[in-house]
């Protein structure tokens, strides 16, 4: 087995490599071969550790959630509606359930360990010369291959986490006594498209940041993929 996935190894960094691999090897996996699946699990399960802490998403400007406004983008955006979600933040009014959202996408970031490990057990062999490449490479094919998935897979566990959190209960309670936030589109399912989305963007940014650090370590690459 260490003399196959030596021989695989080199010869993906050679630039590609023709092997016909043993049934028991097909059977573990692409991922299980290389020591990747063990790189792209410490590197996804640091990131979303380090986001399910308390305010990791709030606190952190370039992740940050905002709010779904008509037309596509957030609070965060210009124009007219983003000024007048812009002043009402500042007044106070929105500010709890910003950051409810946040703490939402924190919610289920600690509880999606289990979608992530099952998109790096996917692993294919034509997506190996880039992951072993590029500085973010892993993180790039785990956006590529399935964030389609992981948005289907995350949406219930950011609902779970909204309701809980009592997000829902908070807009129904603004919308009541502020009739233009209806008129800017902001509703439950925008709320959970919103922060399903900007969550994974936040996880994919400290995804690849874990993989930058692990690559800055040549030691511990080496350590995962040739099992030294």
């Amino acid at each position: 087995m260490m003399t196959t996935r030596r021989r695989f190894m080199a010869g993906v960094a050679a630039g590609g490599v023709a092997l016909v691999l043993p049934a028991s090897v097909q059977a573990q996996g692409l991922a299980g071969l290389l020591g990747l699946d063990g790189i792209l699990g410490r590197a996804t399960d640091s990131a979303l550790d380090k986001l399910a802490r308390p305010g990791a998403f709030y606190n952190d400007q370039d992740i940050r959630i905002g709010l779904p406004m008509i037309g596509g983008g957030t609070s965060g955006g210009g124009g007219l509606l983003g000024r007048v979600l812009g002043g009402a933040r500042d007044l106070g009014v929105l500010d709890g359930l910003i950051r409810t959202l946040n703490d939402a996408a924190g919610v289920a970031a600690g509880e999606a360990k289990p979608i992530f490990r099952d998109a790096i057990s996917n692993l294919a062999l034509d997506d190996v010369p880039g992951i072993v490449r590029q500085d973010t490479g892993a993180t790039q094919y785990l956006r590529r291959s399935s964030n389609d998935r992981l948005h289907q897979r995350l949406s219930p566990l950011v609902d779970t986490a909204l309701s809980d959190l009592g997000a829902y209960g908070q807009l129904d309670r603004l919308t009541g006594q502020h009739s233009w936030l209806r008129a800017v589109g902001i509703s439950r399912e925008g709320l959970n498209e919103t922060v399903t989305d900007q969550g994974l963007d936040g996880i994919f940014s400290y995804i690849g940041q874990e993989e930058r650090s692990l690559r800055d370590n040549p030691g511990r690459v080496l350590q995962g993929v040739l099992g030294l």
